[in-house]
């Protein structure tokens, strides 16, 4: 079976990316960058949620979701 062009360009989003400072996994953060004028994704590595870690970074809640 022959891959389509699409499959073989695209990156898979989740790529197994670790943390830098502690090696657990982070999740993915999709940026986009110009190509030749068209906006391409660009998957990178996302903040780091262990609180143990260096590099936490703390989760954003928005404002106005609050309870009660």
């Amino acid at each position: 079976m022959r891959e389509t062009e699409r499959e073989r360009m695209t990156p898979a989003p989740d790529a197994g990316l670790s943390c830098p400072s502690c090696g657990r996994h982070v999740g993915t953060v999709v940026h986009r960058r110009k190509v030749l004028g068209a906006f391409v994704p660009e998957w990178r590595a996302g903040p780091c949620r262990n609180p143990e870690c260096s590099a936490y970074v703390p989760e954003e809640r928005p404002a106005g979701n609050e309870p009660g």
